[in-house]
C-alpha cells in the first residue's frame, strides 16, 4: 500500500478550488499554487475507465509544486474505481475524490456524476473499495439532490451511507442538479442555493468534515461559512476568473500564514514554467488562457487580456508576449506603485 501523505489535507481544505473540466488542468493549478501556498487544489475530473481501460496515465501528470493537490475521479464501478484510486495514490496525490455532482449528459451516460445521488448504496460500495487500497483520504463531492428528490430527506441518508463506508470528508454543492431539462451551465445557476441545509448537515453529522460549494464569490463569504461552523469552502468560477481576488489573499486571511501575493510577482514566477513548457513542445496559450483574469478589475486588465488572447496563439509565441502584456499593467499602475 502506498505511503501515507504527510500533507495536512483537512487544514488545506479550509479553502479549495473546485475541479472544473477544461479549466483546472496542471497549468492552471501551477498558477493557482503561486497565488496560494495553502489552498487545496483539485484536478479536472478524470474517469476511472480512461485510466484503467484506456491506459491514459498522462492524465495523472502534475508538478510536485502543486501539493496539496487532490485527484477527482469519475466512475461507478467499485473495482475499477479502486484501481484508479490506487494509480492516483501511487502518483502521489494527497486525496482521492469521487464525483457525485456533475450533471452533464456525458457523465450521466456513464452512470456516474450527479446521477449517483440516486444510488447511495453504490457510492458507499465505491468509497469502501477505494479506501481499502489507498492510504490517502477518499472523499465525495455531491449535490443536495437531483430532480424530484427532496434534499431534506435524501441528503442525510446519502451522507449516512458514505460515512459508514469510511468517507470522513464531503464537499456539498448546495444546489440540486436537474438531469433533464437543464444544461450543465444552467445547473450551476438556476437551481436555488440552500446553504442552510448544508449547515444543518454539519449539525447532524458533527464528526463529518463538510465543505460547502456553490455561488461563493468572495473570501468574505467564505469566512462567513467557516465562522458559522463549516470545515471548508470550495470556490469554483470566481477562483478561476478572478484568481487574485480569491487566492492571493487566501493564505493570510483563511490560513493565518504568509502574505498577500502580488499578481505581478506571480507572473514573473510563471516565466520559468512557461519556458519549460515551450521547450517540451507546448504552446503558450495552453498556459496563458488561465492567466487572463489575473488582473480582473484592475487598471490595464483589458489590455492584459487582449494582448495575451491575441499574442499567445501566434506561431512561436513565447514569454515576450507575457512581458509585453505585463507592461500594460505597469503603465496603468498609480505612480507611487511604479518602481
Amino acid at each position: 500500500m502506498p505511503e501515507k501523505s504527510s500533507v495536512d489535507i483537512r487544514r488545506s481544505a479550509r479553502l479549495s478550488v473546485a475541479p472544473m473540466m477544461d479549466w483546472t488542468d496542471r497549468n492552471c493549478r501551477f498558477l493557482h499554487r503561486l497565488l496560494s501556498s495553502e489552498s487545496l487544489l483539485y484536478t479536472e475530473m478524470v474517469t476511472a475507465p480512461a485510466l484503467v481501460r484506456g491506459g491514459a496515465l498522462h492524465l495523472l501528470d502534475y508538478s510536485p509544486d502543486e501539493h496539496p493537490v487532490a485527484l477527482q475521479l469519475g466512475g461507478s464501478d467499485p473495482r475499477e474505481l479502486a484501481q484508479a484510486a490506487r494509480m492516483g495514490a501511487e502518483a502521489g496525490y494527497d486525496e482521492i475524490n469521487l464525483n457525485c455532482g456533475c450533471p452533464s449528459d456525458r457523465v450521466q451516460s456513464g452512470t456516474f456524476g450527479a446521477v449517483l445521488m440516486r444510488e447511495p448504496a453504490r457510492v458507499a460500495e465505491c468509497v469502501a473499495a477505494m479506501r481499502e487500497v489507498v492510504n490517502v483520504e477518499v472523499t465525495v463531492k455531491c449535490r443536495i439532490g437531483v430532480d424530484e428528490q427532496e434534499p431534506q430527506d435524501v441528503l442525510p441518508a446519502f451522507l449516512e451511507q458514505i460515512k459508514a463506508a469510511g468517507c470522513d470528508r464531503v464537499t456539498i454543492h448546495a444546489r440540486k442538479a436537474w438531469l433533464q431539462g437543464l444544461s450543465p451551465k444552467e445547473n450551476r445557476d438556476i437551481p436555488p442555493l440552500d446553504y442552510e441545509l448544508v449547515h444543518q448537515m454539519k449539525t447532524e453529522f458533527p464528526d463529518l468534515h463538510i465543505s460547502i460549494n456553490g455561488g461563493i464569490t468572495t473570501l468574505a463569504q467564505a469566512q462567513e461559512h467557516l465562522e458559522a461552523g463549516l470545515d471548508g469552502v470550495m470556490i469554483g468560477r470566481a477562483a478561476y476568473h478572478q484568481p487574485a481576488d480569491i487566492l492571493a489573499e487566501a493564505d493570510p486571511l483563511i490560513f493565518g500564514t504568509g502574505q498577500i501575493a502580488d499578481p505581478i510577482d506571480v507572473v514573473q514566477k510563471m516565466l520559468p514554467y512557461v519556458e519549460a513548457h515551450l521547450a517540451d513542445g507546448g504552446r503558450l496559450h495552453q498556459i496563458t488562457r488561465h492567466m487572463l483574469g489575473l488582473f480582473a478589475g484592475r487598471p490595464g486588465a483589458r489590455g492584459w487580456r487582449r494582448m495575451l488572447s491575441e499574442g499567445a496563439v501566434r506561431e512561436n509565441a513565447g514569454p515576450e508576449v507575457i512581458l509585453q502584456a505585463l507592461d500594460s499593467i505597469a503603465s496603468n499602475a498609480p505612480v507611487e506603485q511604479v518602481v
